[in-house]
């Protein structure tokens, strides 16, 4: 059972109601994290907004997948896990990709240098060294790209422990362990 409430849209009000709206008509649905995330309008806000502009960014939104497939893994974050598998799918991924993925690499030597980097931030907590910025560097990808990740480790790391810590009901088919796979 879930810790934290997920707030049904249609018995939301105020600015929660009117994201959730939004969400339901962009979507299709109301995924069960944001409907948690809807106890506060802040919290919300702030993921839809950070969302929204990186999918306005340089990576594309298969590289975010597989970036957040990575930390996922790396976080041991049931819901996400499920979640990216799923619309990793949707945005063109394959079963194997988004096996790599979560095991934090890619047969594209790009993309693997991105995922590298990724799991680098999550298990330094941050603290990469010179090196690991410029093997992203001679992989081809400039500073916005790098900053780009960062950007997307934390986002995706706030939506992890925020899953982990309201033990979000998963509403997505569940991640298959990486054993069975």
């Amino acid at each position: 059972m879930s810790r934290l409430t997920a707030i049904a849209p249609e018995n939301a009000e105020g600015k929660s109601k009117e994201l959730l709206e939004t969400v339901g008509r962009k979507l299709g649905m109301v995924p069960n994290m944001m409907r948690t995330m809807a106890n506060s309008p802040a919290v919300l806000e702030g993921y839809l907004s950070l969302s929204g502009a990186l999918g306005h960014g340089k990576l594309s939104a298969k590289v975010r997948e597989q970036i957040a497939l990575a930390v996922a893994q790396a976080n041991e974050c049931d819901y996400c896990l499920a979640a990216h598998s799923a619309v990793g799918k949707m945005v063109g991924l394959t079963s194997e990709q988004i096996v790599d993925s979560r095991n934090g690499g890619s047969i594209d030597p790009g993309t693997d240098s991105l995922i590298r980097f990724a799991r680098q931030i999550v298990e330094t907590r941050g603290r990469v060294s010179d090196a690991d910025v410029q093997a992203v560097r001679d992989a081809g990808f400039d500073e916005g790209a790098i900053a780009e990740v960062i950007a997307a480790v934390a986002l995706d790391i706030f939506t992890n422990y925020f899953n982990i810590v309201a033990d979000t009901e998963v509403d997505f088919p569940r991640a298959a362990s990486l054993q069975q796979v």
